[in-house]
């Protein structure tokens, strides 16, 4: 009996012990993701591609609660269900006819993408494909100039709002700085912006004067290189504020991607697809990657907060855009994000 008891014992400390292994050695944020996933309702989704593409999209969406179908044709099956097309200039002629029938048979179509925006507030950037942007006409913030005149109008308004707080909380916080540390009050790095342009954020400085002495390095959550003051105005996203100035010059938008280095996109666009598509809009102080996504630097970060951006710059409106902004607000006052 007590060899039972110790051998069920063991077995449960290893049992344990590769738990704990797998929790430390996995991302939190997956983890998260992976958590929802399993406790989510599995919809049944009819999926209709050639068969060259069925492994992708199968490895992009093993995450989400699908249960999968592929080119079923048998309309009994279809009524009230949802079909989605992907890359619907590749498919068989008898497959394209059949999507338009089966609206008849009371089934919803429309596209992957398209239909995983709507579900999920993101965009999966590895479906994403040349036809899709040249097709897609939903890009309002590109498509129709009214857009993009409210934007810059809202900008302009909220950054002069803005100001009358930023201005004293910066005095404030120009004197805590240079009191701290040597060095100067604010920092300027060149970043990519609007049509890949570069231009100079400007930002309180945060870290020490010689950060970078070795180099470029991507930021982290717990960075030694930050100052204690730096650390409370990093948290607080005061260390953003300057960056007002950006906005009345044109170079950024209170909300859109964040605008990135030269150095990181280079690496970046290597291994995400489409990434400087952001550069089609404006740059902005937050986004709607920030409030949506937690604070982090690795490439997994840049793939998920890209979903957003692209997301973004998809669905961009008014509405939007104040949504962003009062999110924003939230994340600072309950210290989110950072």
């Amino acid at each position: 009996m007590d060899n039972k008891i110790n051998s069920s014992a063991a077995l449960w400390n290893a049992a344990n012990e590769k738990l704990t292994e797998k929790i430390h050695s996995q991302d939190i944020g997956h983890l998260i993701r992976e958590l929802k996933r399993v406790h989510m309702k599995s919809d049944e989704l009819y999926v209709y591609c050639s068969d060259s593409d069925k492994a992708l999209i199968e490895r992009v969406l093993v995450d989400y609660p699908f249960t999968l179908h592929f080119n079923v044709t048998d309309m009994s099956q279809l009524k009230g269900k949802t079909l989605v097309h992907y890359k619907s200039g590749d498919l068989p002629d008898e497959l394209a006819a059949m999507l338009v029938l089966a609206t008849k048979y009371g089934a919803y179509v429309e596209p992957l993408v398209s239909y995983l925006d709507r579900r999920f507030g993101r965009t999966e950037v590895e479906l994403l494909h040349s036809g899709y942007f040249l097709h897609m006409k939903s890009f309002s913030i590109l498509s129709r100039p009214s857009n993009r005149i409210v934007k810059r109008a809202l900008d302009l308004v909220s950054a002069i709002t803005l100001s009358l707080v930023a201005i004293p909380i910066g005095l404030l916080a120009a004197l805590v700085i240079k009191l701290e540390s040597p060095g100067p009050i604010f920092y300027r790095q060149a970043r990519v912006g609007l049509f890949n342009q570069e231009f100079d954020v400007i930002k309180f400085r945060s870290m020490r004067n010689d950060a970078e002495k070795n180099g470029a390095q991507w930021a982290s959550k717990n960075d030694a290189r930050v100052t204690r003051v730096g650390r409370f105005i990093r948290k607080t996203r005061i260390d953003e504020l300057p960056q007002l100035i950006n906005v009345f010059k044109g170079e950024m938008s209170l909300v859109g991607p964040r605008p990135e280095r030269e150095v990181f996109i280079k690496e970046l666009e290597a291994v995400i697809p489409y990434y400087r598509f952001r550069h089609a809009v404006k740059p902005g102080i937050t986004g709607l990657a920030q409030v949506s996504y937690p604070y982090g630097a690795s490439i997994e970060d840049a793939v998920w907060k890209h979903k957003y951006d692209i997301f973004y710059i998809k669905h961009q409106s008014l509405m939007l855009d104040i949504k962003i902004l009062l999110l924003t607000v939230k994340t600072v006052l309950f210290g989110m994000g950072r």
